[in-house]
């Protein structure tokens, strides 16, 4: 199970991928992606017809695990590492800043009386009932937030800067020994004549990196404006550094510069990243939705729910007509960002999420995670706190003899006495009653998660089909769509590494947005057309084909008063009564009604994709794949094990037929097929698990 191989099906895409320097590439071309998460670095290679794929520890330094990454996967496909032909790469560089709270020194610039805004931010509250909840500190600190005497409204400049003034800032900020500034001056959405002048004197006074709200997010609401470009400016230093030296590094090792993926679910370029370093946010959970939406055919379902259950967390998405859904507002670690990225809600239970009791005697999973060093009880690298692999060591998910990432071999006995401890913390009567415990309660989250991204978006979890994937997904999605009544699960094959293969399939992209602010009903069709023409021009410039470019325009709308907006699309021309009703048809898919009200045109958006060579492969399993049986545990079927067939997957033929109790190993992920499902290996190797109707088993 070292080596996992499939076939492409040889056919040329319409549009293919682009290296930096603009030769296309084919199907026959050999292409890696490489995908560090918080416990693992997942590798997935394709070359002449195969797909290999590679499992490392993540390193710290990231880059690191990453060379290790790609150099045991062309160990394993028996080629040097000079003949891979395109490298796209995700990280989670940005995100740990963040969470982490280890960015850049950051200074923040701003109008005179503005000084506090990320303070003050909207003045909601963490939990609207806990006396005691507190908003996270400002990523800039009082002292270094800077007023400029300058003003400017939303109907130009009132006041203009005063260049000697910013010169002295410049200086008080050489000596502060600032590692990045963020300039946001009051209203430079709408005339960013005084901010373009304060960032062009602080970049030529200072040898630091200057983010500017024009440049990251000329969009109004001055808060998350101001957030948006702090997190730009303060994950900057990080993101250069780390892509300056994979490049480097890439380079000596005869590979081609990385593009990177970016949160909106596009590729980029490595010095568009580094220039915009806050669109690497969640960079490899878009990498895992792309993956998804390339590999599963939603044709016969509303869509799909993406699960992505790593070591430290779980990630859920949708998919739609086959393209990920996105959202213009996230935040991260209490942060606002408000980019264009793939609309991922994140949950701390994964894989290494350590399993605790509460005050109150409670079992609690996550978010706190054994990471990768020491991991899990069961890794035997000296962890001794329990956690849901080792809960699924103990219900006999995960058996002795498997070998996770294809080479770590498991201390069965270090799990059940981690669960032992926390059954008589938690006044349990066994190591097994606590791993259920710990598996039910993980799932319980999770289960949330789905619901908030679907039933409480106005969408019927039992009309989607759930994917699952990352290394512990397999494992639990069976019993995740028991309780949301869904009846199918998809398992692609690359499962364990989908974010790894997703980024082979990932299209170039960029997004550029203006707020406009006008009445529907009083909007002039030129004026509009003359924003969009701007923001295309933008977008286009960092294409690396503009003649391949498709270029997709959308407008943020509300009803008058309301503080909120939904995007809709535009067609080529403005059209207003098409884009009113597809809001209001928007509204009351969102919302359960529409009004009889005028509408509000807020912001103008562009994105410009360029379409990539989506990996198309073959499965072609051989031998035996039986390997034998294990007792394992099932919810709802008693405190009996259940004898368990295991298979080795990669050995599965085209169009065999599973049926549950069942366990799916591979080298990156293991299946859980319970008693009362049933599975079918389709062409490309993927794992389609259907429930029964009657809730009763499927038959051998």
């Amino acid at each position: 199970m070292d080596e996992q191989t499939a076939r492409a099906d040889g056919s040329d895409p319409p549009n293919a991928l682009r290296t930096d320097g603009g030769v296309p590439l084919s199907s026959d071309d050999t292409r890696i992606g490489v995908d560090v998460g918080g416990t693992f670095t997942d590798v997935a290679l394709t070359v002449d017809d195969r797909l290999v794929t590679a499992k490392v520890p993540t390193t710290d330094p990231q880059q690191v695990g990453v060379l290790e990454g790609i150099e045991k996967a062309c160990e394993r496909a028996s080629i040097d590492a000079g003949e891979i032909d395109a490298f796209a790469h995700a990280m989670t560089v940005s995100v740990n800043a963040l969470l982490e709270r280890g960015g850049a020194k950051t200074a923040l610039v701003t109008t005179e009386g503005f000084r506090d805004v990320l303070e003050i931010g909207r003045q909601n509250r963490p939990d609207l009932y806990d006396l005691e909840a507190e908003k996270p500190d400002p990523l800039v600190p009082r002292q270094r937030r800077y007023e400029v005497t300058e003003r400017t409204t939303t109907e130009g400049v009132e006041r203009a800067v005063d260049p000697d003034e910013i010169r002295d800032l410049a200086a008080t900020l050489q000596e502060s020994d600032v590692e990045a500034v963020a300039v946001c001056l009051l209203h430079s959405y709408a005339d960013s004549e005084n901010e373009q002048l304060v960032t062009e004197i602080l970049r030529e006074e200072l040898a630091v990196p200057v983010s500017a709200s024009h440049e990251v997010l000329a969009e109004f609401r001055e808060f998350e404006r101001t957030s948006t470009t702090t997190v730009d400016a303060y994950v900057r230093p990080a993101i250069d550094r780390y892509v300056g030296r994979l490049v480097d590094e890439a380079e000596d090792a005869g590979i081609p510069a990385p593009r990177i993926m970016q949160a909106n679910g596009g590729i980029a370029d490595p010095e568009t990243v580094r220039e915009h370093a806050v669109t690497t946010t969640l960079s490899g959970p878009a990498a895992g939705v792309v993956g998804a939406a390339a590999t599963v055919d939603d044709a016969d379902v509303e869509g799909l729910v993406t699960f992505d259950m790593g070591g430290t967390s779980s990630d859920v998405s949708l998919v739609r007509d086959g393209q990920a859904e996105r959202t213009t507002d996230a935040e991260i670690a209490g942060l606002p960002i408000r980019t264009p990225m793939v609309d991922v809600n994140t949950v701390g239970a994964g894989g290494g999420s350590i399993a605790w009791v509460d005050s109150g005697g409670a079992l609690r999973v996550g978010p706190r995670s054994a990471g990768a060093e020491p991991g899990p009880a069961c890794y035997g690298r000296g962890g001794t706190e329990p956690t849901v692999t080792d809960a699924n060591v103990v219900l006999g998910y995960i058996g002795p003899e498997t070998a996770l990432g294809g080479e770590m071999t498991l201390d069965v006995e270090a799990a059940h006495d981690a669960l032992e401890r926390l059954a008589d913390e938690a006044g349990l009567e066994s190591a097994l009653e606590a791993a259920r415990g710990v598996y039910r309660v993980a799932n319980a989250t999770m289960t949330r998660t789905i619901r908030a991204v679907t039933v409480e978006r106005g969408h019927d979890p039992r009309e989607f089909a759930v994917v699952a994937f990352g290394g512990a997904g397999p494992m639990h999605a069976a019993a995740l769509a028991e309780s949301l009544e869904v009846d199918r699960v998809v398992v692609p094959r690359p499962g364990g590494v989908l974010s790894a293969f997703g980024l082979l399939a990932a299209d170039e992209s960029y997004d550029a947005v203006r707020t406009v602010g006008v009445g529907l009903n009083r909007a002039e069709s030129a004026d509009l057309e003359s924003v969009y023409d701007d923001l295309v021009a933008d977008v286009l410039a960092d294409a690396s084909d503009r003649d391949a470019a498709r270029v997709e325009r959308a407008a943020d709308c509300r009803y008058a008063g309301q503080s909120f907006e939904l995007t809709v699309p535009v067609d080529e021309s403005f059209d207003a009564a098409a884009v009113a009703e597809r809001f209001h048809a928007a509204h009351e898919q969102a919302y359960g009604y529409a009004m009889d009200e005028s509408l509000e045109v807020v912001n103008l958006r562009a994105t410009a994709t360029v379409p990539g060579t989506e990996p198309t492969v073959r499965h072609e399993g051989m031998g035996d794949a039986r390997l034998g049986s294990r007792d394992a545990h099932f919810p709802g079927t008693g405190v009996e094990p259940r004898e368990t067939t295991v298979y080795d997957r990669d050995r599965l033929e085209s169009g065999a037929t599973i049926s549950g109790p069942a366990i799916l190993e591979q080298a990156e992920s293991t299946t859980v097929v319970p008693p009362n499902w049933g599975g079918e290996i389709l062409e490309d190797g993927t794992l389609v698990m259907s429930r029964a109707a009657d809730g009763t088993e499927v038959s051998k």
